[in-house]
């Protein structure tokens, strides 16, 4: 067996395999012997009769498809294997037969999409917003106040109109253009007013309103709505509003705190209210500006991404989708059916976010290998101590017992964490009002980069000139 390869379109390699009339033949009778049960002919009993016999019967080209299956197990994944720094496949390949003439073997070719090349045209002296978010007082008082919500009473509301935070029971029947539409209309349904739970208008043009009144009120569905048919319409929904309740909750005391959350006092609890925010606020904080300096740098990227990758993203980001709804007690399949869509039809409306989440993972890929950012052993150990002494065991003991998986994860963990350092470092970051958000540490040139592979070291980009290989 011999092959070659060349770079094909739209991230494509063509692999051109050809194999010797003695290794097909071989690869026939393996057909012959792996499938010969599935034949039967008369005079033999089924899975008896001669190769010669079973030929002449259904044709002789019966045991070839079983024979190509075979060939391609056998040789293309370790041909990929063996090209892995030379390009990383990223799906199945489109497969055919190139030439089977008798006596002369056979060639095949294989079609694989692969890990694009990535042009970045600068990844520093960028200007990128950085996020910032602030704990208030009222932040603080309004997350104290959850912890007597598990004692709360739902308590009937009589003479006056309903208002936010206020749980209200409504009959509503929506239209478009005087057409209702799939899950427009329900009957006693419990809505918790400001909790954003349906299209914005909606919540706020229900508040004000007092039981038994009915009232119209006119929403427009978000460009990116779930649903095709509806998203930037405008709807019209009829509204009854049949009762009103509002909760009543405990009063927060020493004595409350002490029996629910195991801190001496209600300032204490306060206090360590406060640490928790403040410590969410700075994740926000980080995550929401590393999001916007990778897409301000995907801003001055661009890769031919190929269907297998998006098609791969698309699937993470359904079943993503899916464990989310799983958490409410509902079925991917019955929600798509709910929303009057195909399964085709809801993975469709992934496609336009998959793209840019493939080019912001190929991005960073990219300036990683670039800029060679590694976690060196010492790092890794750091962690893995941490680790260790926040279960209250032994270096020595944490790291005999680590899973393989966790250390990747501390590795990356790493990585990721230098190449946002650096990132920062050398890229003007500016606040919400305009001011720079440090003082900007001095940057090199903008640098020009192109596609490495993800994982060792950096990939060759395929020639385009044909070259012959032997196994």
């Amino acid at each position: 067996m011999n092959y070659t390869q060349a770079v094909g379109e739209k991230s494509t390699v063509k692999l051109t395999i050809t194999f010797t009339e003695e290794e097909w033949q071989d690869a026939i009778n393996k057909a012959y012997a792996k499938t010969r049960g599935k034949y039967s002919v008369p005079g033999f009993r089924k899975g008896k009769a001669p190769k010669p016999v079973l030929e002449n019967y259904y044709g002789k080209g019966v045991f070839f498809d079983e024979a190509f299956n075979l060939l391609y197990g056998e040789h293309y994944y370790a041909i990929i294997e063996k090209e892995k720094d030379n390009f990383t496949a990223v799906g199945e390949p489109s497969l055919s037969v190139e030439d089977m003439t008798e006596g002369k073997g056979v060639t095949l070719s294989a079609v694989v999409p692969v890990k694009p090349d990535v042009t970045i045209e600068a990844y520093t002296g960028l200007k990128i917003k950085k996020y910032e978010y602030n704990v208030t007082d009222a932040d603080v008082e309004n997350e104290v106040n959850k912890l007597a919500s598990r004692d709360a009473k739902d308590v009937p509301v009589e003479g006056r109109a309903c208002k936010s935070g206020d749980t209200v029971n409504i009959d509503f029947s929506g239209s478009v253009n005087g057409e209702k539409f799939a899950g427009g209309t329900a009957e006693d349904y419990d809505l918790v007013l400001g909790s954003h739970s349906f299209i914005p208008g909606f919540e706020e043009q229900v508040e004000g309103m007092k039981i038994g009144e009915n009232k119209d009120i006119t929403v427009t569905f978000p460009e990116d709505y779930q649903a095709d048919n509806l998203r930037g319409k405008d709807a019209v929904f009829a509204i009854k509003l049949n009762k009103i309740t509002e909760k009543q909750y405990p009063e927060l005391t020493d004595e409350y705190v002490k029996k629910h959350a195991g801190v001496e006092t209600v300032e204490d609890y306060k206090n360590k209210t406060r640490e928790k925010l403040l410590k969410n606020a700075e994740n926000r904080s980080r995550d929401d500006t590393e999001n916007s300096i990778v897409n301000e740098i995907c801003k001055h990227a661009a890769a031919e991404i190929p269907d297998a990758m998006l098609e791969s993203e698309i699937d993470r980001m359904v079943q993503d989708f899916s464990y989310r709804l799983m958490y409410q007690g509902i079925k991917l399949e019955d929600y798509v059916k709910y929303m009057g869509q195909t399964m085709s039809e809801f993975r469709e409306q992934f496609r336009e976010q998959a793209r840019p989440r493939v080019l912001s993972q190929l991005v960073v890929e990219k300036i990683v290998k670039s800029e060679n950012f590694k976690a060196e052993d010492g790092e890794i150990d750091k962690k893995i101590e941490e680790q260790a002494q926040s279960v209250g065991k032994t270096f020595e003991e944490y790291k005999k017992n680590i899973d393989p998986r966790q250390l990747e994860y501390i590795s990356n963990d790493i990585i990721i964490t230098k190449l946002f350092d650096f990132l920062s470092k050398n890229n003007e970051l500016y606040t919400e009002d305009g001011e720079p958000a440090a003082k900007p540490a001095k940057k090199p040139a903008a640098k020009k980069a192109t596609a490495e592979k993800a994982e060792g070291e950096p990939a060759k980009k395929p020639a385009a000139k044909k070259t012959t290989k032997k196994s």
